[in-house]
């Protein structure tokens, strides 16, 4: 039996250049291996990519809500110089939509009435019937409550050449005799200015307010509280007016609601301030007496008058406006009466009539 060969051993040149020959021939597998995956990947998402473009979609629909502008909420005072129109506000309904075409259309929304969609009239809005809201002459409602907000828009007033703006105004005539016959010889008769009250009613609005008064040594109001200047409450004025109002210096027998006892102007004005005005006419020589509180026939002092006026305006929300007009006032007492309407911020007007 021949002897077995020796075993030889590769040098250590050969075992190294063995080794890069195994490493060389991993990297190039795991590159091709790479290349191949991505290649297979690109390749299977260009095809999901087409046939997701070749395929349509199913036909579905989709109804978007519909948007709708809340109204505008409208303040619960009645304006009619200024009411906002009762359009129906506008509604944005988007139609259904399909991703793709079908077989069939959906009709279009029908027509809306031109008319339906036409602002109101706001006039068609306050009927003779509204004395009911606000209060005219029912015998609960006690003539409509003067003692209410009458908030809104204030009414453009124009009474005796002074102009004016007001929610709740009062008119205090000064009825005396030597008032009277002052407004006679100048040619402002109180038939004159009682016409030209009743015309100052008819322009105001149903959001304002209105009270009437005489006064010498003792007064009556038309109302004790402030009434809504609706067509009822402006027919009452007008019958008081005509069958109550003093003319010619002495109020009728029998006139409703007459205070007596000589109280004077001072009390008719604390009176006055109670039914909360924001505007007070005064129709007057300036000079003012009372029979009450002091010696019969004696004159209030323009300092006292300053003082009541000072005090009734501190008690007040906003400042009342009070405008006077002097019939027959001699320049003094102009002058004080300028003072007077100065009062705890008021802004009133004086108009002399000679």
């Amino acid at each position: 039996m021949a002897p077995a060969a020796p075993k030889t051993f590769p040098s250590e040149d050969a075992q190294v250049a063995r080794r890069k020959a195994q490493r060389k021939k991993l990297f190039v597998t795991v590159v091709v291996v790479s290349v191949a995956v991505h290649v297979l990947a690109g390749i299977g998402a260009g095809i999901w990519i087409v046939a997701k473009y070749l395929t349509p979609p199913p036909a579905t629909f989709v109804a978007k809500k519909s948007v709708q502008l809340p109204p505008k909420i409208v303040e619960q005072k009645m304006q009619s110089a200024e009411f906002e129109a009762a359009a129906p506000k506008p509604t944005f309904d988007d139609k259904m939509a399909s991703l793709r075409p079908t077989d069939f259309a959906l009709p279009d929304l029908p027509q809306m009435p031109v008319e339906d969609m036409v602002p109101l009239d706001p006039s068609t809005l306050v009927s003779d019937n509204i004395t009911d809201l606000v209060g005219s002459e029912g015998a609960g409602a006690g003539d409509g409550a003067g003692q209410g907000g009458f908030g809104g828009t204030a009414s453009n007033i124009s009474f005796m050449g002074i102009k004016t703006a007001a929610r709740r105004i009062v008119i205090m005539y000064d009825i005396s005799t030597t008032v009277v016959n002052s407004a006679r010889r100048a040619n402002i008769p109180f038939e004159k200015i009682r016409e030209e009250t009743l015309e100052m009613l008819g322009n105001l609005s149903i959001n304002s307010a209105f009270g009437l008064v005489q006064f010498a040594r003792n007064y009556a109001f038309f109302h004790p509280e402030l009434l809504p200047a609706t067509d009822p409450n402006r027919a009452k004025a007008k019958d008081w007016l005509e069958r109550w109002f003093a003319v010619d210096g002495a109020m009728p027998r029998g006139t409703p609601g007459l205070v007596t006892g000589g109280p004077g102007f001072l009390k008719v004005l604390e009176a006055v301030f109670q039914t909360k005005p924001d505007v007070i006419f005064v129709i007057s020589d300036g000079n003012f007496f009372r029979t009450d509180g002091g010696e019969s026939g004696s004159r209030i002092p323009h300092d006292e008058i300053e003082k009541t006026i000072r005090d009734l305006q501190r008690g007040q929300e906003q400042p009342v406006t009070i405008h006077f007009v002097t019939i027959g006032a001699n320049r003094d007492t102009t002058r004080e009466v300028r003072k007077w309407v100065r009062q705890g911020g008021g802004r009133g007007q004086v108009r002399e009539i000679d």
